[in-house]
């Protein structure tokens, strides 16, 4: 990195993070302290106001703004791409707000630029999931939002994946939210469960008369959503062979379950990690009879009976 972008990046860091000391912007930029010194000088020179407070670092005087950038084409492209997932997949709100922010940036671009990003975009598509998210899913998007700044907690009739003993798929949960995902082409909402008292994962779509609630929702302090990652409780291992002919299909599904592949001479061997093995039955039998279960025994018998159970019907 050159002086000069360098000190544009300075002022940049400044303005996101707040204060910084001299060792912090060494360490971002991979320079000396001795260098980050003569920069803020060559800054404050310039006119830029940076005030410096002894033991604790560098900050931009309150109230001052960098002026407005110049994107370069690959930047812009970045950026539009971004505002198609958003348009794509979040609620009217910030549908609204990704169109507007849109008109802006395509405003400031030169033409040279404009024609530029024209040209990149006309060869890239986003394609975040099978489909854009429907009204149903943008709606309740919002309110989960909602729910997550105002910090209150949620009720809603969840249908899970597998049944309970009893056969029962529905229950009512009450959630204090602590922040949307998206998994696999899905939204997710994570957040500690009342019913389950710990921290789960619930798939918007599967979510039916979604209520806020005016009890508060208190989140820990020491939980990060970017920095938090679930106990992995996938301790069954199930082997498949998929067949030569169909093992590019395998390779291709990006099957969640799925924990290592690898070639065989009679087919593909698929590693499937799962809490049960009803999570991963559909899977196994939707390849017909080009997949074989390897191991365990249980859920080679338990494959079986479903076949049985089928030719019934048949």
């Amino acid at each position: 990195m050159n002086k000069t972008d360098r000190l544009l990046a300075i002022v940049l860091e400044l303005q996101r993070k707040g204060t910084l000391r001299a060792e912090d912007l060494a360490a971002i930029f991979e320079t000396s302290v001795r260098t980050i010194y003569r920069d803020v000088q060559a800054l404050s020179e310039a006119g830029v106001p940076i005030v410096g407070a002894p033991g604790q670092g560098y900050s931009l005087m309150e109230g001052y703004f960098l002026p407005p950038l110049h994107f370069s084409a690959d930047e812009a492209v970045t950026l539009l791409l971004g505002l198609d997932f958003v348009e794509q997949q979040l609620d009217p709100l910030y549908l609204a707000k990704a169109k507007a922010s849109r008109k802006k940036i395509e405003a400031i671009l030169p033409q040279a630029v404009q024609r530029e990003v024209e040209k990149t975009r006309s060869g890239m598509k986003l394609l975040t999931a099978q489909s854009a998210a429907d009204a149903d899913s943008r709606t309740m998007l919002q309110l989960l939002r909602q729910a997550i700044q105002e910090e209150r907690k949620v009720r809603f009739l969840y249908t899970k994946k597998l049944p309970e003993a009893d056969g029962n798929r529905q229950n009512l949960r009450t959630v204090a939210p602590y922040g949307l995902v998206f998994v696999n082409g899905s939204w997710g909402l994570l957040g500690y469960c009342e019913l389950r008292a710990d921290i789960r994962r619930f798939l918007v779509k599967r979510m039916r008369d979604l209520t806020l609630l005016d009890e508060k929702a208190v989140r820990p302090p020491d939980f990060n959503l970017q920095d938090y990652t679930p106990a992995d409780d996938r301790t069954m291992t199930i082997t498949v062979r998929i067949a030569h002919d169909i093992s590019d299909k395998a390779r291709e599904s990006r099957f969640y379950y799925i924990d290592a592949i690898q070639d065989h001479p009679d087919g593909l061997l698929v590693t499937l990690r799962v809490r049960q093995p009803e999570e991963v039955l559909p899977w196994v039998l939707g390849w017909g009879s080009k997949a074989v279960v390897v191991e365990p025994e249980s859920f080679r018998l338990q494959v079986r009976k479903e076949i049985e159970n089928m030719l019934k019907h048949y």
